[in-house]
This record gives C-alpha cells, sequence and structure tokens, in this order.
C-alpha cells in the first residue's frame, strides 16, 4: 500500500529545472477553527490510566497515544517531540509518522487529524498502519502556473482513481501577475493563472500527481518564465487569504516566505483497522456487534464502519466524550449552552441524553423562538377557578401517589420476606453443617447490590457464563465486587445457584475465587465474588498476534490450577467435582495469578463413593467422553478437562472450535501426534521458542490426562506434583540464564548444583 506522499511524478520532469512542483499533505494552523468543546455532566477521560494525554498544548486522545504500546491503539502511536521546547520559546511537537507531520490538532467527533509540515517538504503518515489515515474531503487541490492541468490519482502508474483535478491558462496577452483578474467570490482563483478543485472522493489514498502541459516548445518555455508552477494540496479555505496566494503566486524567483507560507494546512482522514474479522452479515454503517464490543467501550456509543475493515466510533446523539473508552461518552448539559445553539428560550432542564425545554411557568407560547413565550392573560375570577381546581387536583393526586407508594412498598417488603424466607430455609440446610454462622456473616441486602451495581445497569456487566450474569459493584465498604445473578428464574437455576454458595462457603484457597456474600431477598439468589480483574485464561491465550502468554506464565497458571482442583479433590471435607473445567473458567488477577470459578454445575463426591450417575453437564470440547457417554461423574472427569487444558496451553488452538481435514478434534489429533512423535506439528512456536525439555514432560502428562480410559488417569495430585517438579526445573534454569546473561561466571559445579 502506498504512503500518503503526493510528489509530482515522473511528468514532472518537463518543469525544466526552475519549475518547483511541490506536492504537501500537511495542516499548519488551520484558518478553521479549533471545535468548541461541550459542557459535559461529568468530565470525560482523553486516555487511559497512566498514560501521558498531551504533548504541548496539543491534547492526545486515546485510540491516539503517546510511549508504551498499552497507551495507543496499534497504529495510532505519536511522538512528543521536546527538544526545540525551551523557556519561553516555541511548546513541544506532536510528530504524526515518520516525524514531518506536526500534528496540530486531533478530532475524535469528525474523525480527522489536522498537522503542518516545513512547505519544501513532502510528508509520509505510513508510520504504523498505513491504512489508517485518508484524505478527507475538507482539502482541495491547488494548481498555479500558464496552461498546465493538474491530475490527482489514486494509481500513479495507470492515473486511474481520479480524485482531483483542474487547469490554470494564461492567454497571449498575460504576461504578468498584476494582469490575472480574481473572482469577486470567496475563491482567490478562477482558472486564469492559477485554478482550484475540491478533493470530492473522501477517505482517499492518493498516490501522485499527473501534470500536462497544454503547449510546446518555445511556448511552453514562455510560459514557465511567466509564472512559476507549482501544485499543492491544501485544506480548504488556506489558499483563498490573499497575502498566503499573493506571496505564492509569481514568476520565477520571486516566491515570498512569511507567517503562513511556512507549512501547508491539510486535514486527514483516520480510522481504525484490525478491529475484529470480517463479518458479511454487517456491511456497514452498523457493525458487528463483536467490533463494537471491542472497540467502542463507552455504553453511550455506537460503532460505524464502511464494510472494509475500517471502523471508527462516535457517541450517541446526547453525548460527547471519548467513545474508544469506558465512561468516555458523557451527558452533554445542553442546558449550559447559549439559547441560539440548543433552541430553547424557555426553562431548560438537563435530562440523561437530551434536555426538556418549556414556557416558564404562568406563560405559554414558542419556547423554540425568543420571545415565544408570554404572560397568560386570565381574569381574576377565571384565575381564581382555575387555582382552585388545580390546588384540588394537587391534592388528589398527591393522596393517590402516597397511598399507590405504600401499597408498592408493602408488596415490594413482602415478596422480599417471602424470598428471604424461601432461600434462607433451602441455603441454611446445606451450610449449618459447615458452619452454624456462616449464613449470618455472608448474606448481603438488595438494596447495598442495587446501589453497588447503579440498579444492575447494563454498562455494569462485566460477562455471562452458563449459568448468569456477572456484575462489577462497588459495596459501601468501597470493596470491589463481582455479581453473579441468574438469567433463568427456575427452580433449576435456584438451585445450582444455592449449590455454588454451598461448595464456596467451605473453600478457602488461594487459587479458587473466593465467596464473599450473597442476597436472598430475591426469587434466585445473588452470589458477591472478589473481583479479579484481569479476564479470563482463555482471553490471554487466544489473543490476536503471533504472541501469547510466556511459557513461563503457562506452566505457571497449569500448576496453579492443578493445585485448586487436587485441592477440591482431597483436602476439603467432602471432596467437590467441578464438572465445568475450562479456560474460560480460570480467571487472572493484575499478577496473572490464577482463580478457578464458576461452580454452579460442580459436585459433591461422598469419599465412600467411587462416582455420581448424573445428568450431563458441561463444555464441549473439554468434557470427558465416558462421563458424556454413561453419565458416571468422577474426580477424573476433572483430570480429563484439566488434560484438555494443558493441550490448550501446549497448542494455543481453542478445544472446542478445532478440526482437523480429517475430521479430528483438538485432543484427538494431539494424542496421534505424540504417538507418532511428531508432536512439534501442533506446539504454539512461541512454546517451542520458550520452552525447554520440560514442554515435552508436560506433553506426556497431558496424553496421560486425556487417556479415554479413566482409570488410567493420575489423579489431580499426581499431576500437581509433577506440574510442581517442572515448574521448579523451569525456575532453576532461568536462574542459570540469568546469571549468565548478567556476565556472572559460574564454576560447571555450581552450574550442576543449581540445576
Amino acid at each position: 500500500m502506498p504512503a500518503l506522499t503526493m510528489a509530482a511524478a515522473a511528468a514532472a520532469a518537463a518543469l525544466l529545472a526552475a519549475a518547483a512542483v511541490t506536492a504537501m499533505m500537511s495542516a499548519a494552523a488551520s484558518a478553521q477553527p479549533a471545535a468548541v468543546p461541550l459542557p459535559l455532566v461529568a468530565p470525560a477521560p482523553v486516555g487511559l490510566p497512566n498514560c501521558t494525554t498531551s504533548c504541548g498544548d496539543v491534547e492526545v486522545p486515546y485510540p491516539f497515544g503517546l510511549g508504551p504500546p498499552r497507551c495507543s491503539w496499534p497504529g495510532f502511536n505519536l511522538t512528543c517531540d521536546d527538544t526545540t521546547a525551551a523557556p519561553g520559546g516555541a511548546p513541544p511537537r506532536l510528530l504524526l509518522g515518520d516525524g514531518t507531520l506536526v500534528v496540530a490538532a486531533i478530532s475524535l467527533r469528525n474523525t480527522t487529524v489536522r498537522a503542518s509540515a516545513p512547505a519544501s517538504a513532502t510528508a509520509n503518515t505510513s508510520g504504523g498502519s498505513v491504512t489508517t489515515f485518508t484524505l478527507s474531503d475538507r482539502n482541495e487541490l491547488v494548481v498555479s502556473g500558464c496552461n498546465v492541468v493538474a491530475t490527482l490519482v489514486g494509481d500513479l502508474d495507470e492515473y486511474t482513481n481520479v480524485i482531483s483535478g483542474c487547469a490554470a491558462f494564461c492567454s497571449s496577452s498575460n504576461t504578468s501577475k498584476s494582469e490575472i483578474r480574481q473572482p469577486a467570490g470567496s475563491k482567490y482563483c478562477s482558472g486564469l493563472g492559477c485554478c482550484q478543485a475540491p478533493v470530492t472522493v473522501n477517505y482517499s489514498r492518493p498516490e501522485g500527481v499527473q501534470i500536462s502541459w497544454l503547449r510546446g516548445g518555445a511556448d511552453r518555455q514562455q510560459d514557465l518564465l511567466r509564472l512559476d508552477p507549482f501544485v499543492v494540496v491544501a485544506e480548504k479555505g488556506w489558499f483563498d487569504q490573499r497575502p498566503v496566494a499573493d506571496a505564492l503566486v509569481g514568476p520565477p524567483g520571486q516566491r515570498q516566505q512569511g507567517p503562513g507560507i511556512e507549512a501547508v494546512p491539510l486535514v486527514l482522514q483516520w480510522t481504525v483497522t484490525n478491529v475484529s474479522q470480517r463479518d458479511d452479515r454487517f456491511p456497514g454503517p452498523a457493525c458487528s456487534p463483536a467490533a463494537a464490543r471491542r472497540l467502542c467501550r463507552s455504553a453511550n456509543s455506537e460503532c460505524t464502519t464502511n464494510g472494509n475493515g475500517d471502523y471508527s466510533c462516535q457517541c450517541r446523539g446526547g453525548y460527547d466524550g471519548n467513545p474508544y473508552l469506558d465512561g468516555g461518552c458523557q451527558d452533554i448539559n445542553e442546558c449550559k449552552q447559549p439559547p441560539e445553539v440548543n433552541g430553547c428560550f424557555g426553562d431548560c432542564t438537563n435530562t440523561d441524553g437530551g434536555f426538556i425545554c418549556k414556557c416558564p411557568p404562568r406563560t405559554r407560547g414558542d419556547h423554540t423562538q425568543r420571545g415565544g413565550c408570554v404572560t397568560s392573560a386570565f381574569t381574576g375570577f377565571s384565575a381564581a377557578i382555575g387555582l382552585g381546581s388545580g390546588a384540588g387536583l394537587i391534592l388528589l393526586v398527591l393522596v393517590g401517589i402516597f397511598v399507590a407508594r405504600k401499597i408498592k412498598h408493602r408488596r415490594a417488603r413482602k415478596l422480599k420476606q417471602m424470598f428471604f424466607t424461601q432461600n434462607r430455609g433451602q441455603l441454611l440446610h446445606q451450610l449449618v453443617s459447615q458452619s452454624a454462622d456462616i449464613a449470618e456473616r455472608m448474606i448481603i441486602t438488595l438494596d447495598e447490590l442495587a446501589k453497588a451495581t447503579n440498579n444492575f445497569d447494563k454498562s455494569r456487566e462485566i460477562g455471562g457464563g452458563g449459568h448468569g450474569i456477572v456484575y462489577k459493584g462497588i459495596l459501601s465498604d468501597l470493596r470491589v465486587v463481582a455479581i453473579k445473578k441468574s438469567k433463568i428464574t427456575v427452580q433449576k437455576e435456584i438451585d445450582e445457584f444455592i449449590n455454588e454458595v454451598a461448595i464456596l462457603s467451605q473453600i478457602n484457597h488461594r487459587n479458587i475465587v473466593r465467596l464473599l456474600g450473597c442476597c436472598l431477598e430475591t426469587e434466585v439468589p445473588l452470589l458477591v465474588y472478589e473481583f479479579i480483574s484481569n479476564g479470563t485464561l482463555f482471553h490471554h491465550l487466544h489473543v490476536q498476534g503471533p504472541n501469547s502468554l510466556p511459557w513461563s506464565n503457562r506452566l505457571r497458571i497449569a500448576t496453579e490450577t492443578a493445585k485448586a482442583i487436587a485441592y477440591l479433590h482431597s483436602s476439603v471435607s467432602i471432596p467437590v467435582i467441578h464438572r465445568d473445567i475450562k479456560s474460560s473458567n480460570i480467571l487472572l488477577d493484575d499478577t496473572l495469578t490464577s482463580k478457578v470459578s464458576d461452580f454452579g454445575a460442580s459436585k459433591y463426591a461422598p469419599m465412600d463413593e467411587t462416582g455420581l450417575t448424573t445428568k450431563v453437564q458441561g463444555t464441549i470440547g473439554y468434557m470427558d467422553p465416558s462421563y458424556f457417554y454413561t453419565g458416571r461423574l468422577t474426580e477424573r472427569s476433572d483430570v480429563f478437562s484439566f488434560g484438555v487444558i494443558l493441550v490448550e496451553l501446549l497448542t494455543r488452538k481453542k478445544p472446542f472450535s478445532y478440526l482437523t481435514s480429517d475430521g479430528e478434534g483438538l485432543v484427538s489429533h494431539f494424542v496421534s501426534l505424540h504417538e507418532e512423535g511428531n508432536i512439534s506439528q501442533i506446539l504454539d512456536p512461541q512454546v517451542i521458542e520458550e520452552g525447554g525439555k520440560e514442554v515435552q514432560e508436560v506433553a506426556i502428562l497431558a496424553v496421560s490426562c486425556i487417556n479415554l480410559r479413566a482409570e488410567e488417569r493420575p489423579t489431580m495430585r499426581q499431576v500437581e506434583h509433577a506440574l510442581e517438579g517442572l515448574q521448579v526445573s523451569n525456575n532453576k534454569s532461568f536462574m542459570v540464564k540469568d546469571e549468565l546473561e548478567d556476565g556472572i561466571c559460574l564454576s560447571p559445579k555450581e552450574v550442576q548444583s543449581i540445576k
């Protein structure tokens, strides 16, 4: 893909040595004023936390960013050059692309960038992602010279995809600049000596300019001496300023320099690419749900696309700010705008996403017009009747509201008490056997959870498992928690929630998500967990790009998960079978420590029984085949699911969707390659590069866990010990490597002792 540069191409050779064909894609301090910020109810975030959001006096909103790659979307990283800054001198410069362009302003509302560059330079905005920036139709093509035609094209070789073009003429009598008559309108050029043409194709990517002369030989030589030819792409309105145009248009050698001429204004359009896989069901302008969720993070934003992989976000009507950030689109307080702007010449009341305008009390008329609200002409008698009737009506309404609220509150209180009694009875029946006071300590009221989640607002949703929706909330003691709410109010869902409370109430392990409490005042109990902020193992493992979690982290996460499952199987008073072990049920905190979650499908497994016969439940791809076909649930079923996670960590393939051309799933294909000795064919290249001999050991352990014969699989305690040994070996190898990289000389005996 060519960079956004417009050089005059091979045809410019005919312009002789004295001719200057300059093509510039830049933006100086534009003639158009900056967008006026709208009054917001609350400040909107500009960038990601702990990221710089300004360079000099230029604001840098996300997806643009400065510094670390995490501060910007790929392809939107800018450079803040403060080498020219000095006390009392020029401010730092915000650079785009290869450093030629100096950004003057970034607009999220219009998805544009205005920048500046030296007038004698060509600019390249290809830095990072070429397809990020295109030419906006807010620019125009300016051509000066005698009897010359310039065409802005999108293909320099074939001269196709014409974006703009115009011709500048000179008659035989026009021998000087003073004889060129300019039009009386706003445009400087009329075609005589210079011309201006709009860029008619928005989102265009020009590659060059085609130059053609209308006369040849001695006539062309004469044309070159009359006016010095040049071609410029600039923002509309810049060239129409008389000082600028008068300085640029003239005979060879007489082009002037001065303020406003050193740089040429230009507006670039930008879009975001590499958001998600193309979905033909959403050709535009609306995005696919996957793209909208990933890019437009604000709850009050919407996503648009052209159907070719270019995306952008906008705040919905009545909101403004940064749609690419959580909470970025804030409500506009239209009532703080002048009446000429909001159209309200009466009493204005701001609402979420809008406002209400009406005439002031005791007036009526058209509140959208200045002076449109006039005083009502009531006589004394009619006013008295109106006041009396109004007072009686208001009293009646107030009495009705009071009675209705009393009835509503009484019904709500009875309903809460009914649910509380119903759920408390079932819950305590299972919990009292573990701890007599655990129910009293863990009960949280519905009012507190409603305040913590802003009345279970949709913007607070952070996930949804097979057994309910999960909300993020902040309790009155400022603890950040995750609140699980059932989707379906049927007895099966109630039993599963109660089952989860009963199991988690007796568990205390650093690698198992901690249950903080529950609410029994709803038809289905609400569960309150510690908030794990860093997503799931599935999310971190299957990111786009060649690299994912480092092998050392994968091995550690596998070891921690094995410890948690082994604890469930053998360290609690009554063993617990999780029944839904998968990568999306393994949460990771800020330090990538694993936390096993979602115990809605779990079952107690009394130690005097060898297994349970239950209704089959779990996730295809991770489920034990013997359990799937027989319904017989044992602890070895969890071992199989954990083995699938080991395969997923080794291969970075998705167990539920992977399928070979021969119809083999991930597990069977992995076992076949292992038996053939070709396991490297399916391993993640990052694992091969970063791992050592422990990779082969983990592969052998995974094959033993996914053995179709359940009785031949190891126990989770055996798996835990095997992984702990590999983890210790891996850590020692890294110790030796770090010592050698630090330049510390170790004797062979010292190296052997570490190993």
